[in-house]
């Protein structure tokens, strides 16, 4: 994995974090707006649409990168509408990318004994 692809990968899965939190808080803010009269929800719900545009740029992006078979992408789009389910494809991410970077080591490793 060269550096602009680990980048893409590290980029969504930050990304896929951040929008798990702004959806969390969507929902909260839908509660509060129904049981009290704070209404955040125009605010948290534009906050959260940008994120989740992010998300589906950097998963594009990563997807271009990675050669990934649809069906990686596919998952990690429903994961993102899914409560909770974007700290599940945060981790997913985080275990690929290292795996990824152990890997780059590995074949540096070999390439410097050779």
């Amino acid at each position: 994995m060269d550096i602009k692809t680990a980048s893409a990968v590290r980029r969504l899965r930050l990304v896929s974090a951040v929008e798990a939190v702004s959806y969390l808080l969507l929902l909260v803010c839908s509660v509060l707006k129904r049981t009290t009269e704070f209404n955040a929800v125009p605010v948290m719900g534009a906050v959260h649409g940008v994120l989740v545009l992010l998300f589906l740029v950097f998963l594009a992006d990563a997807w271009n990168r990675t050669k990934w078979q649809a069906k990686r992408p596919l998952i990690l789009f429903v994961l993102s509408l899914i409560p909770f389910g974007g700290f599940y494809a945060e981790k997913m991410l985080r275990e690929e990318e290292r795996e990824q970077v152990v890997a780059a080591h590995a074949r540096k490793a070999a390439a410097a004994a050779a």
